[in-house]
């Protein structure tokens, strides 16, 4: 007896195939494509994807062609189908899908916050961008591990994103960590986004992850966790037992968020557009005064400090080393003095376990310059550090904590006082440092 004959979908007739094609929508479509090259051009289908495309979007009913000084009408069916090539209706669909969504977003981000410098309604811009953020870690083989799992929290100025596993590689055959914005190639779609469907992936930073204990800055630990920080923003949490992945958090800034998220490509990073400085001769002191900060203290889910500082300005005679020096809380002046609510810490958690490390948090800053826009901004988890040196004010009899964080545009010293009566930190000098070279670049000057 002859053996029965195998069938299988891909042994269909095309005519079949493309019948079973035409009822599936934009995004099964394009999902189909990625099965075979059989399926793929069946999936370019001109005679498909005008169907889906005239569905979305009214169709011009004539086409206008020129022949010496006449003009006649064609049918839009007939010159739709045979004089295009294969997968131009699929293409016109999807940019104008695209088109109509940065359109929306356009309208969300346009009204800005005159606090923060940024715009109101980011959060509502991302979900209209269907905007979600994974990590892919590669191991020595160059095998790829990707993690999408993750709690989000949103602030004033930022969002926190924790991402957490029981199936974490292990972290000895690790070599990079990339962070990538993903977005639907059609985002539009009412349906539930699937992580199977077609996504779109822009690099937003990279790590090395090889000697992660030493190479990276050890921020503090609670009985489970050690945290370690890597620049820009990292922190990646171990099990102290185990010295593997519990998980990993980062807290992106708003500025410029939506085009490092989806701008991008997946092997390049987006490059921010060049800032043109509008110069001015008149002012001697342009570019040193009406500085505004927007600052908040938070340990993921909790917040500590959230407060605007106006008309920040820098005496000549305070630039020294190449910096501006930018007072907002004076040692000397208690009556800017700022209380911090509750204990600082950072939370965690994972699938099984949540735990509070002390003593350190996520500082986030947005300086905006003398016009309102955002002159320097960053998002990054540091720690405190116990000073050696006794309070020397009266109002504050307790010991001084010290928190500095630097980059390549400034630096930013905190000192805080532990009321041991009302537990409860006081900022009692905060200071920001901006680069000269920054400033110069800004603003077209020369300090």
């Amino acid at each position: 007896m002859k053996p029965k004959s195998r069938l299988c979908i891909e042994s269909m007739p095309s005519e079949m195939l493309l019948k079973i094609f035409s009822y599936l929508d934009a995004v099964s479509l394009l999902c189909v494509g990625c099965v075979n090259k059989h399926f793929y051009h069946l999936a370019n289908d001109n005679g498909i994807w005008l169907k889906i495309y005239s569905s979305c979007f009214r169709p011009k009913r004539t086409i206008w062609k020129k022949k010496s000084e006449q003009t006649e009408t064609v049918s839009l069916d007939c010159a739709a189908l045979y004089d295009r090539k294969p997968g131009y209706w699929k293409k016109e669909y999807i940019f104008k899908q695209i088109a109509a969504v940065k359109t929306r977003i356009m309208r969300l981000v346009k009204p800005v916050d005159p606090y923060t410098g940024l715009p109101c309604k980011n959060k509502e811009a991302m979900k209209a961008s269907g905007l979600s953020w994974i990590i892919v870690l590669k191991d020595k083989n160059g095998k790829e591990h990707v993690m999408e799992k993750a709690n989000l929290s949103f602030k004033d100025t930022t969002v926190t994103i924790l991402w957490y596993s029981t199936n974490w590689p292990c972290l000895d055959i690790l070599t990079t960590l990339k962070l990538f914005g993903v977005v639907p190639l059609l985002p539009d779609q009412s349906r539930d986004l699937s992580k199977n469907g077609p996504r779109r992936r822009s690099l937003i930073a990279e790590y090395h992850l090889a000697n992660l204990t030493e190479s990276s800055v050890a921020l503090g630990a609670d009985k489970l966790v050690q945290l370690f920080s890597l620049n820009p923003g990292l922190l990646v949490g171990l099990w102290k037992e185990k010295k593997e992945i519990a998980f990993v958090m980062m807290s992106l800034h708003y500025h410029q968020l939506l085009e490092r998220s989806t701008l991008g490509s997946s092997t390049v990073q987006y490059a921010l557009p060049p800032h043109k400085p509008v110069l001015d001769d008149v002012d001697p002191e342009y570019g040193l005064h009406d500085y505004n900060l927007h600052l908040d203290m938070h340990g993921g889910s909790c917040t500590y400090l959230c407060g605007t500082f106006k008309s920040l300005f820098c005496r000549k005679g305070d630039i020294a080393n190449g910096y501006l020096r930018l007072t907002v809380v004076s040692l000397k002046d208690n009556t800017k003095h700022l209380p911090l609510t509750g204990t600082l810490g950072l939370s965690w958690e994972t699938d099984a376990f949540k735990g509070h490390v002390k003593d350190c948090y996520v500082m986030d800053v947005t300086l905006l310059d003398e016009t309102g826009k955002p002159f320097w901004c960053f998002s990054a988890p540091v720690h405190m550090e116990l000073s050696s040196k006794a309070s020397s004010l009266y109002d504050y009899m307790g010991h001084i904590y010290t928190t500095d964080y630097t980059d390549s545009e400034g630096k930013v010293c905190v000192e805080l006082v532990w009321l041991e009566e009302t537990k409860e930190y006081f900022i009692v000098n905060l200071v920001l440092y901006v680069s000269t070279k920054k400033v110069n670049n800004w603003y077209g000057t020369n300090y």
